[in-house]
């Protein structure tokens, strides 16, 4: 089938749909970085590229020709008269109605669209039944499902509503219920496993350290390199890695162990000092490590105390495109073009490459 690719970004769509064996044909971004991965990753000679879609007129519309599909993940805005249920002419002023003014025109036989969850409940639901009604008006009728990444491959949390238009009067067969495509996920964690946050007052999202064996957290476009998404990865003490052996990393199960020499810490590891006078009622002691002899201790901050210290980092843009389902050569393209600014607001931005591709099979 041919598709017009709306609010492309860096062709999260595109890349699950030419999956299955679809053809984009044009495609749509406002964003002068998005749209320079875009054309770095994706084969676009010869197709119609358009940028900002307010201005597009109906004419440009027009030459595009016959397609079977229009995909976007169109952003959510609020419908200033959400509630009155005039279908199409409710949408006008919102992206939303570019859609439905591109489907109004090309009359393709499917409509594939994206949004948040929070789409159906937005304003009492009444945003989402302003939508269908546009929909219902343009001839479409609607089925939708909200499916979760990490269903699909991907270790990352991210519930996102996929709609699927159907032109009446057209043959085309049920989409969903789509329950997954049974791949394994890359973490042991079925979860998010939040170990800390490293903001004053441990509230703020984006302070949030989360577990390496579970779950990211979903992927926002407002993450920046000074601000990604934070792992914690277990050492014995923050400056461990920097060692020489007596500051290895830990081993893995099975593997052999360091030769051993006379500085190793067989057993207790001391992870930290408490301030204090008296140097062995303050040292904290590993989790992995033996305990210290027992005393007579009665309380008062004499009894021995541990402590399981992480090393924070940040996960790096190609990290954050992995978790989209975008393979490393369309990243190492997209780099070439870009900072890693751009980079990682454009992963928090995209659509799961894996979600779009079960989709599409079934299109």
């Amino acid at each position: 089938m041919k598709f017009i690719d709306l609010f492309a970004g860096i062709g999260g769509f595109r890349f699950g749909m030419e999956s299955a064996g679809h053809e984009c044909v044009a495609f749509c971004e406002i964003d002068k970085f998005a749209r320079a991965s875009y054309k770095a990753i994706h084969n676009t000679e010869g197709e119609i590229e358009l940028h900002d879609i307010t201005q597009v007129t109906d004419d440009e519309i027009r030459s595009i020709g016959h397609v079977d599909a229009i995909c976007g993940g169109f952003p959510c805005q609020a419908f200033s008269i959400a509630g009155n249920r005039r279908g199409f002419e409710d949408t006008r002023g919102t992206l939303f109605f570019e859609i439905a003014r591109f489907a109004s025109i090309l009359k393709p036989k499917y409509l594939f669209l994206e949004n948040v969850k929070g789409l159906l409940n937005h304003d009492k639901g009444d945003t989402f039944e302003v939508i269908l009604s546009a929909l219902d008006e343009l001839g479409y009728d609607v089925e939708w499902q909200v499916l979760n990444s990490k269903d699909f491959g991907v270790p990352q949390n991210r519930e996102r509503v996929f709609i699927i238009g159907h032109l009446r009067g057209r043959s085309t067969r049920t989409i969903f219920p789509l329950s997954g495509n049974d791949k394994a996920t890359d973490c042991k964690q079925p979860k998010i496993k939040k170990v800390g946050n490293i903001r004053k007052k441990g509230k703020s999202q984006s302070g949030d350290v989360v577990s390496i064996d579970s779950l990211a957290p979903t992927l926002c476009s407002t993450t920046t390199r000074k601000d990604p998404l934070k792992v914690a990865i277990p050492v014995l003490t923050p400056n461990r890695i920097d060692k020489r052996q007596n500051g290895r990393r830990f081993k893995e199960d099975g593997e052999p162990m360091f030769t051993l020499t006379s500085q190793d810490r067989h057993g207790i590891v001391v992870a930290g000092k408490l301030p204090g006078n008296h140097d062995q009622n303050s040292r904290v002691y590993d989790t992995d490590g033996l305990a210290p002899t027992l005393s007579t201790m009665q309380g008062g901050g004499q009894e021995p105390k541990i402590m399981q210290n992480f090393r924070i980092r940040k996960l790096t843009p190609r990290e954050c495109w992995r978790l989209q389902g975008f393979p490393d050569w369309a990243f190492d393209k997209a780099q070439e073009v870009n900072s890693n600014s751009q980079l990682y607001k454009q992963a928090g931005n995209s659509v799961t490459v894996n979600v779009i591709a079960e989709i599409a099979k079934r299109l």
